[in-house]
């Protein structure tokens, strides 16, 4: 179960979604933790010569680390509204080129690199075209790498959706995308490979993948912008998602304390580009 448990909409759909909130998306959402980056240099052994794409860099939160690294990024992304926040947040590393266009038309212009990067992002691409196009832009030994973070619970932990299922019944009755997040124990025994995202076949070799436990912390309202930046709660009609974020808001004031969790197991997933 990933951050965004729903059918996939067309690239096109999802820019919109998300750009109708860039700076909430920019805000709210979780980034990733310093050790991952680390361990993708240490993995692949990326540096300051090494040329990395990054598919789908949303507002830019994994772009700054990556570019951070010295290495120079391209990064692609399919939302107007996001790719021009993401220059935005981008402007003072040289670095960084940001290209507006989904990764199965974006032109390549012949370009190759050492590592393919995809934060939260590659369960957009359609896979029939995705894996193969990382494939041809990747150099001989060059390195795919997906960051995810994954929503997950601990026993015994107060939780947001146990609180407010009732309420998501209320506003939103029978929809498929409610429900408890999977126990963090289960995700780190069961969820291997390339994840929940059709797998690439033979076009990379074996899957390395490692976790990061993190936790944001929220207060009521703080918490229905978390998920106000989501798409399983933008897809929701207006008349819809906005009286059930304010109840949800509402009943973590008055039954929570008004602080929440967010728990996550960020993930590293890495292989090697075959042939």
């Amino acid at each position: 179960m990933t951050d965004d448990p729903h059918p996939r909409p067309h690239p096109r759909e999802l820019g919109r979604l998300f750009d109708e909130v860039p700076e909430l998306y920019d805000r709210v959402r979780p980034g990733y933790p310093d050790e991952l980056f680390a361990d993708l240099v240490s993995v692949t052994g990326t540096d300051e010569r090494s040329a990395v794409l990054e598919v789908g860099c949303g507002t830019g939160q994994a772009t700054r680390s990556l570019a951070a690294l010295g290495c120079p990024v391209t990064a692609v992304e399919p939302g107007a509204g996001m790719a021009a926040l993401a220059r935005e947040r981008t402007a003072a590393f040289r670095n960084v080129q940001v290209e507006r266009s989904t990764f199965e038309e974006w032109d390549d212009r012949g370009r190759r690199f050492d590592a393919l990067v995809a934060a939260s992002s590659w369960h957009w691409v359609d896979p029939s075209l995705g894996w193969r196009r990382a494939h041809a832009v990747l150099r001989p030994g060059g390195w795919m790498a997906l960051l995810g973070n994954v929503v997950v619970r601990r026993p015994g932990e107060p939780e947001v959706y146990a609180e407010t299922a009732d309420l998501h019944e209320r506003f939103s009755p029978g929809n498929p995308g409610w429900g408890h997040p999977p126990l963090e124990d289960d995700v780190r025994a069961t969820d291997e490979g390339w994840g929940q995202v059709d797998g690439p076949g033979g076009l990379f070799g074996p899957t390395i993948v490692r976790w990061y436990p993190t936790v944001q912390w929220f207060d009521g309202q703080g918490f229905a912008d978390l998920l106000r930046s989501t798409s399983l709660y933008r897809k929701l009609a207006p008349d819809i998602r906005e009286p059930l974020l304010d109840a949800i808001a509402e009943r973590i004031r008055t039954r929570m304390g008004d602080r929440a969790s967010r728990r996550y197991l960020s993930v590293l997933r890495v292989g090697q580009r075959a042939g």
